[in-house]
């Protein structure tokens, strides 16, 4: 299975919008499959994105149900950096452009680069 930054980012968002204090029950994310969903909540969970992940498996198996808790500190900052669809698709793009990694790491570093250039310029923009 290829780790899917899109998806990634729609987990963050599901995450944010339905977690309310308890852990959320096989997070479902439309045009994903559960065992995708799952696979790339247990990679948020190992990464520290999200503070708990839980599977339930049949003898060692694929996983049947899984629990998820909220983000973490770095869940939230993560999101908050790409959480435009401007900063979002430019950040993808400087990736793609440029042939860096589609890591967590880099995603952050271009996104706050992106962020940054979009300040300079509505700082620019007001005559300051």
């Amino acid at each position: 299975m290829k780790r899917d930054m899109e998806l990634v980012r729609k987990i963050l968002f599901s995450i944010e919008e339905e977690y309310d204090g308890e852990s959320l029950y096989c997070l479902r994310v439309d045009g994903y499959d559960k065992i995708t969903v799952a696979e790339h909540c247990k990679m948020l969970y190992e990464h520290g994105l999200i503070n708990e992940f839980i599977p339930i498996q049949a003898d060692n198996g694929p996983v049947i149900v899984f629990y998820v808790g909220n983000m973490t500190w770095d869940g939230y900052d993560l999101l908050e950096k790409i959480r435009e669809d401007t900063v979002w698709n430019k950040t993808k793009d400087v990736i793609t452009q440029k042939g860096l990694p589609m890591v967590v790491d880099v995603i952050k570093d271009v996104a706050s680069g992106v962020i940054s250039a979009i300040v300079e310029g509505a700082i620019k923009g007001t005559g300051c």
